[in-house]
C-alpha cells in the first residue's frame, strides 16, 4: 500500500520528468545546426540552448536522487515511463514559434528547476545534506 506522504513527491517527480522530456524533445529540434530557427543560431541563442541542456539534466539527476528517497523505484518507472510517453502528445500542443524559439528552452528548464527545488525542500530533516 503507498502511504499518503508520497503522493506529492510522485506527482512532482512525474512533473519533473515530462519536463525534462519536453525540453530534450524541444532542445532535438534544434540538431543539426542547419535545421535551427535563427534566434538560436546568433547571439546568446547557443549559450541558451547548451547552458539550457546542462542544466535540465543537472535536474534529472537531483530529481531521481531526491525520489529515489521520497518514493518506490517501481512507483517512480512507471510514472516517469508514462511522462516520458506523453512527452511528444504534450509538446504538439504548443505552438511553433514557443518550440522553436528560446523561450522553450528557458521555460522548461526553468519548470525543471522549480520541480526540483519542490522535491528537495518536502524532503524529510537531515536528508537535504546529502544531496
Amino acid at each position: 500500500m503507498l502511504p499518503n506522504s508520497a503522493l506529492l513527491p510522485i506527482i512532482l517527480f512525474i512533473a519533473l520528468i515530462l519536463a525534462v522530456s519536453l525540453q530534450g524533445l524541444a532542445a532535438s529540434g534544434h540538431f543539426p545546426r542547419e535545421h535551427r530557427a535563427p534566434t538560436m543560431v546568433v547571439g546568446f541563442g547557443p549559450m541558451i540552448l547548451f547552458g539550457s541542456i546542462v542544466v535540465t539534466v543537472l535536474c534529472l539527476a537531483g530529481g531521481i536522487l531526491a525520489a529515489s528517497r521520497l518514493i518506490p523505484w517501481h512507483i517512480a518507472i512507471i510514472g516517469g515511463g508514462l511522462s516520458i510517453l506523453s512527452a511528444p502528445l504534450v509538446l504538439r500542443q504548443f505552438p511553433d514559434r514557443f518550440v522553436d524559439g528560446r523561450t522553450s528552452a528557458l521555460c522548461f528548464t526553468a519548470a525543471s528547476l522549480v520541480i526540483l527545488a519542490l522535491l528537495i525542500w518536502i524532503m524529510p530533516d537531515g536528508s537535504t545534506n546529502q544531496l
